[in-house]
């Protein structure tokens, strides 16, 4: 069965790779409750109803009026999870694994054995940033700015990949493992971008042009931290991640950029996250579930 894209009943949003199981199971169950009372007067306009009811679930997502929205309130995460969804959407945090989607071990599967990392954990990016002479606090206000020698150094970078097309070659320094340039893709959905290697997904970001601040920065960073190469590609992820809030400006543009506040929805879920982005584009730059 094929319904046009164009046609009033079709819902992409509701249906496909985005149907909700919970929302279609329900209303598959109060179609059968709707049908069998009806079929008690009349077998043909039982049958009739369930059929339609299963069209319209079939097209829509739903039969009920208001059950994606309800589903997304009401549901606990718990009775998400026996679907096999994730209560919490998906949101591109940059380089590093992500809802456990990206196994390290098979993405390094050329890293040497004589390596040395520092031990796996969540890293405190602010007091790495401040060790390292990255950030300092500001003169004028009570907050953390870039150091002037690293912002320079890194808005250099910047403004030299924003004007060509990224290779590769310019993406290895963001990876720590020794890889070549054939086991380095980078593919893009709507406003999102992937880092595969080889048949790992080892980062995913928001746009190109956070994509392109990470790059940048991972440069810098390999000349002025001792610290950068004995980091995981998790930890390295924290601390770009981080650095990215230190944005004064849209990567290759000279628009600003704003901190803001936007809900984030998947097929049953939605969740507000915090999000930065250009303000003449709307490319974000970063985004973060809220708490």
């Amino acid at each position: 069965m094929k319904i046009e894209e164009n046609s009033w009943l079709y819902q992409p949003e509701y249906t496909g790779e985005n149907r909700c199981e919970p929302c279609t199971i329900l209303n598959l169950v109060l179609a059968a409750l709707f049908s069998s009372a009806i079929v008690r007067k009349s077998r043909i306009g039982g049958a009739i109803a369930l059929g339609v009811s299963i069209f319209l679930i079939y097209a829509r997502g739903y039969l009920v009026p208001g059950t994606p929205e309800l589903t997304k309130k009401y549901l606990p995460p718990e009775v998400l999870q026996w679907f096999g969804k994730d209560p919490q959407p998906p949101t591109s945090h940059g380089l590093g694994s992500e809802h456990g989607e990206t196994s390290e071990e098979d993405a390094s599967s050329k890293r040497s054995t004589a390596d040395e990392t520092v031990p796996s954990k969540e890293l405190d990016p602010q007091e790495v940033l401040l060790q390292e002479s990255i950030v300092e606090p500001c003169e004028e206000q009570d907050d953390l700015c870039l150091t002037d020698e690293f912002q320079s150094e890194w808005y250099s970078r910047l403004d030299t990949l924003a004007e060509k097309d990224l290779q590769p070659e310019d993406i290895i320094p963001l990876y720590q493992f020794d890889v070549s340039e054939e086991d380095i893709e980078v593919t893009n959905h709507g406003s999102a971008w992937t880092l595969h290697v080889g048949s790992s997904i080892v980062g995913r970001w928001p746009s190109e042009q956070a994509l392109i601040a990470d790059v940048a920065a991972a440069e810098v960073l390999s000349e002025w931290s001792n610290l950068w190469g004995l980091l995981s590609s998790d930890q390295k992820g924290q601390l770009l991640n981080a650095l990215r809030l230190f944005l004064g400006t849209c990567p290759g543009e000279d628009g600003s950029v704003s901190l803001n506040q936007e809900t984030v929805e998947s097929c049953c879920s939605s969740h507000e996250v915090v999000t930065v982005s250009c303000d003449e584009t709307g490319d974000r730059l970063f985004e973060q579930p809220l708490g």
